[in-house]
């Protein structure tokens, strides 16, 4: 297969994780016989320095003209710190998300038996954890208007969903629930919010037609708190902006880093992955960042064009990183491994999974990767 994938390093540690993902990438054309074609654009804080906006023209159109988008990271402390600054990293992101119609976001979350002991929360409690968080991006109170008075004491932000954009991602969730456990739970707050009664009537009424899979309700407060209590009750999460954007980053601890998350974010026509995590400024250059969240969306990419063997290819090379202990200092504190020698193991791993194989731990001790 021929793809086009624009690549959007962004800020902070950004680059250098995303340059992990593709040494993936390159390891699936090798070994898979697919062609690649790599392109770069700014995004975010560097956009701003080098072009005066988040997102540049050049920018975007690269991004509507390739088949997918790889993304890196954004943000910088200084605009974190300046609640005043009109121009921030964080709108080239909601803007190329609008841009390219990416509504639906999808989050996996997975406690890995070989992480158990770096998470906060029990073994017990954490085991069997599977589930997946589908959130609605281009909408709600994110995108409503927003409203200042003139002496800056008062401001609102509009929640505002349509049925038809609450329908489109309704569809892709219970889709994705008859392949899984066939369970869905809509998160919302419908005993407040006028927003969330329109999604659990929308929602109860297109799961009439998907009756293989069992429709649940929980307030978003509830589902904060059953996240943590009891996580390996979940399936397929759907849910609104705000919320999913809340409740995603609270899944995050239960596989013991953020370092681990990838998402997708997808429309009718463009696709976009990247990590969940933040730009990490402070770790920038140190070669400290934990790249497998990059290197996993670089996995969701491919199944995005039902490549599955190659996806399962990366997932079964980080697994065996996972497992060996050849992981940043996030995840172990004591690491001797940096960004780019995880990388290189997990790039130097990916076969073809018919194939078996041991491994030199000799020379895993010493940061490197031999296939015997």
């Amino acid at each position: 297969m021929n793809l086009n994938i624009a690549l959007l390093p962004g800020d902070g540690i950004g680059p250098e994780v995303l340059a992990q993902a593709v040494k993936c990438l390159q390891a699936v054309e090798e070994t898979f016989n697919h062609h690649f074609v790599y392109k770069e654009a700014p995004v975010g804080a560097i956009a701003i320095q080098k072009k005066g906006t988040p997102l540049p023209d050049h920018t975007l159109k690269l991004c509507k003209e390739s088949d997918a988008v790889l993304f890196g990271a954004i943000g910088h402390p200084k605009y974190d710190n300046d609640p005043s600054a009109k121009v921030r990293p964080e709108q080239g992101l909601l803007k190329l998300r609008k841009e390219l119609g990416l509504f639906a976001n999808i989050r996996p979350v997975l406690a890995h038996p070989a992480l158990f002991d770096r998470s906060p929360l029990k073994k017990e409690i954490i085991s069997g954890t599977d589930f997946v968080i589908y959130r609605e991006l281009t909408g709600g109170i994110y995108f409503g208007e927003k409203k200042l008075n003139e002496e800056g004491t008062v401001a609102s932000d509009l929640c505002e969903y349509s049925e038809g954009e609450i329908s489109r991602i309704t569809h892709l969730a219970f889709k994705a629930a008859k392949n899984r456990k066939k369970k869905l739970t809509l998160v919302d707050k419908a005993n407040v919010l006028e927003s969330s009664r329109l999604w659990r009537k929308v929602v109860t009424k297109i799961g009439e037609s998907y009756p293989e899979v069992a429709l649940d309700f929980l307030f978003v407060d509830n589902a904060a708190m059953q996240i943590i209590l009891n996580p390996s009750q979940f399936d397929v999460i759907l849910t609104e902006n705000m919320f999913g954007d809340i409740i995603s980053d609270e899944g995050s601890v239960i596989g013991g880093s953020i370092g681990l998350l990838a998402s997708a974010s997808v429309g009718e026509e463009n696709a976009l992955f990247e990590p969940i995590h933040g730009s990490f400024p402070q770790g920038a250059g140190k070669d400290i960042a934990n790249p497998i969240a990059s290197i996993l969306s670089a996995a969701m990419l491919l199944e995005h064009f039902d490549l599955a063997e190659e996806a399962l290819a990366i997932k079964k090379a980080v697994d065996k990183a996972l497992k060996k202990g050849i992981v940043t200092p996030d995840l172990k504190p004591k690491s001797q491994y940096g960004t780019n020698q995880v990388g290189d193991f997990i790039a130097h791993n990916i076969v073809d999974i018919e194939d078996d194989f041991n491994m030199n731990d000799e020379n895993i001790d010493l940061g490197k990767s031999t296939i015997i």
